[in-house]
């Protein structure tokens, strides 16, 4: 294993900062600003909440872009840190994590199509309100389809650059199996519940990732206060005499 240098220094730092940035704004895009104007099973009253309020709304859009380059920012410094320890896997780990953020992009647009459907274009007139209500409604609910394709992505991102964690001794070696095991067990979950939707019955869908997501803050705390460990060297073996 090589030295740690000081281009993965301060990837570390980077991926600290970007790694509990990306987690706070996601948060509270979703749980803050687009949940309380979302009304289950009542896709008139969703409707005539985005519409009192789009500027929140298109707040939300913003705050998912954001999201979205800050884990491309994580995934440039991960790729930085861990590309020493293996250069194959360590692409194959920033690419996987790639696709889970273009298919947030994809959320953007499905929300920005909401809004178009809800909007006071001449073309929309030839619909009635309550169908238009009901496919904005349809677009803004295509979200969750979104992420639980890109789930899997992300899981496989996470399990592969916890694997590099663990080969590389760059933090405690209890911390990366944790990451290991957790990251594996989303991307199991994942798959099984798109084969199996009532799957979540089963196995509580915030309990597919959230496991995992403890491992990334962990990490990201980690790397922005303590940094990177250096790696274990062995010891010479001597010759007998």
């Amino acid at each position: 294993m090589t030295s740690i240098d000081n281009s993965q220094r301060t990837a570390a730092k980077v991926a600290g900062i970007s790694g509990l940035f990306a987690v706070a704004i996601v948060v509270f895009a979703n749980y803050v600003l687009l949940s309380p104007l979302i009304v289950p099973g009542n896709a008139a009253e969703t409707a005539r909440n985005i519409v009192a309020h789009q500027l929140q709304f298109r707040v939300t859009v913003t705050c998912f872009l954001i999201y979205s380059a800050s884990v491309v920012v994580l995934l440039t410094a991960l790729y930085v840190i861990l590309k020493p320890v293996n250069q194959g896997l360590a692409l194959v780990g920033a690419l996987f994590r790639l696709v889970f953020a273009l298919l947030w992009l994809l959320s953007t647009l499905n929300m920005l199509g909401a809004l178009r459907l809800l909007g006071s274009a001449s073309y929309l007139q030839v619909f009635e309100s309550d169908r238009l209500e009901a496919l904005a409604r349809l677009n803004v609910a295509a979200n969750f389809d979104d992420y639980y394709v890109g789930l899997p992505f992300f899981g496989l991102a996470a399990t592969v650059c916890a694997w590099l964690w663990l080969k590389s001794n760059y933090i405690p070696k209890g911390l990366a199996m944790f990451g290991v095991i957790s990251s594996a067990w989303c991307v199991i979950c994942a798959f099984v519940f798109l084969i199996f939707p009532h799957f979540n019955k089963v196995v509580n869908d915030y309990w597919f990732d959230s496991p995992m997501a403890i491992f990334e803050m962990v990490v990201s705390f980690w790397l922005l206060f303590k940094g990177l460990s250096p790696p274990e060297i062995a010891e010479p073996i001597l010759p007998r005499s």
